[in-house]
């Protein structure tokens, strides 16, 4: 049997554009990209914060170093700049796999600049 598990987050990042006329995807700065191990093309899911759109698309490598998170496309249509957004990937793993993984998850600020990193969510408390 295999579980999808999260594989990687960039939380709380800043929209900087939105493209209608672009082809599609989610332009992300290639810093970013690499910090939470999201490949160019993977699928992601992006959970909008301001609104509560949630939709799928997939990664393109914007700029390294610019901060740019664009949504393109139909896409464009879920996100406005400002808004932000929690960007997600998935993997299948094996049940051996899962003893031993562990997400990356990148914390952003409002200017898409790595807060920290880690690799667990804190347990929620009631």
């Amino acid at each position: 049997m295999e579980i999808t598990l999260l594989k990687a987050k960039l939380h709380k990042a800043t929209v900087t554009l939105t493209e209608l006329e672009y082809e599609g995807s989610c332009a992300i700065d290639a810093d970013l990209l690499s910090a939470a191990g999201i490949h160019e093309y993977e699928q992601i899911q992006i959970y909008n914060v301001n609104n509560g759109n949630r939709f799928t698309t997939y990664a393109i490598q914007a700029e390294a170093g610019s901060g740019v998170i664009s949504v393109n496309g139909a896409a464009a249509h879920k996100a406005n700049k400002g808004d932000r957004v929690i960007i997600c990937s998935y993997a299948r793993l094996s049940q051996q796999e899962v003893a031993h993984f562990k997400p990356t998850l990148v914390y952003l600020d409002a200017a898409n600049k790595i807060v920290r990193t880690s690799n667990q969510i804190p347990v929620q408390a009631a």
